[in-house]
This record gives structure tokens, sequence and C-alpha cells, in this order.
């Protein structure tokens, strides 16, 4: 395992792609095999996790973590991308809203919810992207999906403008969150701004921007704290601790028996590490062989070996 294996944590610019901070970091570091743990718009500023080498192996358990949003809703009219870079629908009047109201409305939301994505997003239809069927002048249909809304919080309202701060599931749509917001209050919305701020535990204050990482020198890539090697990456899971003997047999996918420092559930995951320290798997926990004692760990996505 490479000190190069990692996560990069980076702050992405407006106007940008998340594929571009992508580019970006294979172009400063001279390494092809990079990717990102979830898409943000072109609008949207904020933290980008970009898997490097063996850390790719982890990008989809990333992209089911919790995030962090803050931004800005327009209240008067709607538009068909839900965002600021829509064909507004309607007349543009801004519409004045008092706090306690959209507070109050706000916080309906909060708890699971079913969430109609909007037309101009990623979600595949048939195979093919929505935006690519909407930009074609057609409609296409979108089906709701369960998200959860931990938090949404109105943080001030100014005028006919309001910032607010999201904690939600994996998949939720900020801008549909903005868009039915306006609908309940029957004045029409849309997202103004939005930036990403936390995914579960890995925060923007810790990234590096990306104009900043374009002028960057490869050692200074790989600086802390935005790059983290897989020792020195904390994920939001427990740690279990295996000694060598272990670690072989779970990298070539066998299940092992260990004893847990503190006590875990069936079907749990958890973040297995050697003696080292560093981090060889996420496993989940297959069975409970004694209440308090040992248990059974399946891995799920092995980081050592090709």
């Amino acid at each position: 395992m490479s000190d190069r294996d990692g996560l990069l944590l980076v702050d992405k610019a407006r106007g940008i792609t998340s594929h571009d901070a992508v580019q970006i970091a294979r172009r400063r570091t001279h390494i092809k095999k990079i990717g990102h743990s979830g898409t943000l718009d072109p609008l949207a500023t904020g933290l980008l996790i970009l898997c490097v080498g063996k850390a790719t192996r982890l990008q989809a358990y990333l992209m089911e973590m919790e995030k962090v949003y803050e931004g800005t809703i327009q209240f008067g009219w709607a538009t068909d991308s839900y965002d600021a870079t829509g064909v507004p629908v309607g007349e543009k009047t801004p519409a004045e809203v008092g706090r306690e109201r959209v507070a109050k409305e706000a916080r309906s939301f909060v708890g699971e919810i079913d969430q109609i994505p909007p037309r101009f997003s990623a979600k595949k239809i048939d195979g093919v992207r929505a935006y690519e069927l909407a930009r074609r002048g057609e409609m296409p249909v979108m089906t709701a999906k369960r998200v959860t809304i931990s938090e949404f919080e109105i943080m001030a309202v100014t005028g006919s403008t309001a910032v607010f701060r999201v904690r939600c599931s994996a998949g939720t749509y900020v801008r549909s969150l903005a868009h039915d917001l306006g609908v309940k209050l029957g004045v029409g919305a849309h997202l103004l701004s939005l930036s990403r701020e936390a995914i579960g535990g890995f925060h923007r204050s810790d990234a590096i921007g990306s104009e900043a990482l374009d002028r960057a020198t490869r050692e200074q890539v790989f600086a802390s704290p935005h790059f983290q090697t897989l020792r020195e990456a904390e994920l939001p899971l427990a740690n279990v601790l295996i000694d060598r003997m272990q670690e072989e047999k779970l990298v070539r996918g066998e299940v092992v028996i260990v004893k847990p420092e503190s006590p875990i559930k069936e079907s749990e995951l958890v973040s297995v590490r050697n003696p080292d320290g560093e981090l060889v798997a996420i496993a989940e926990v297959a069975q409970v062989l004694r209440e308090g004692g040992p248990v059974a760990l399946q891995p799920k996505v092995v980081l050592r070996g090709r």
C-alpha cells in the first residue's frame, strides 16, 4: 500500500464540474487512478472527496455518507432546473417572506420524505440522463425517491432570499428542497447558491481550493490536512484491529473471527486496520458469536492487493 493511496479533500470553485476537479488532480499528481465520491453541480462550491489510487475502492461507500450543505434560496419565481442556471418559470417577481413562516415550512421537510428529482439532473431514465432528455425538449417522468432530511434550518431571511443549512442523506437534491419549499409557501423559489460543508466526518475547512490545487506541486498536493493516507483517514465507523494472519485471510475474501475492543452489532460496517494502523478493509459484522465477545467479519471493500 502506497503513501499516495488516500483521500484528497478539495474545495471546488463555482463554475467547474466535479470531473474538472478530478482532471486537475490527475495533472498535478501524474496519477490516473483518481475518482470523486459524489458530484457537485457547477453552480455549487465546497467539499469534494477525491479518492486516489487504491482508495478509489471506497468511492461507493463514501457516496452513501450523510452530507451537510449551506446555501441561499431566492423566493418569488421557480426555474426549470430548480436553480439559478435555469429558465424562469413565470414572471420574475421577488417575494418577501417572513423568517418564522419560512422556518416553520422548512421544518416540515425534516424526517423521511419522498422527493422528486429535478428534470435537469443526472438521474437515468431508461439508460439516458434526465438532463439530456430535458435539453431535447422532452418531459422525462421523474419518480420520487425516499431520502432523509436530518436538519433544514433557516439561518437568516433578507427580503426575498433565505440563507439555510441542510443535513441530509445521500441522494438528496437540495435544488428540489428549495423548489418544494417555494411551492409550500405559494411564492415559487429556486436555489441561488450552494456549498457542501461536510461529508460524513470530512470537512470543507480541511480542503485545498481547486484553484490552489491547480497551482500546487506534487508534494503540496499530498500535504496534510487536505490529503489523508489510508493510515490517517478516519471513517465514521468503529475501528477493529486484526493481526497479520487475519489480515491475509481478509484480503483473500475470507471471513475472520475477531474480538473487538468495543461491542458492535450484527450487520454493522466497521473499519478494519492492521498492526501498522493501515485501513485494510471495510467489513460487515456477519455474526456476533457471543454478546460482548468475538464476531465474524465478512470483507466488503478490500484495500490491499491489486
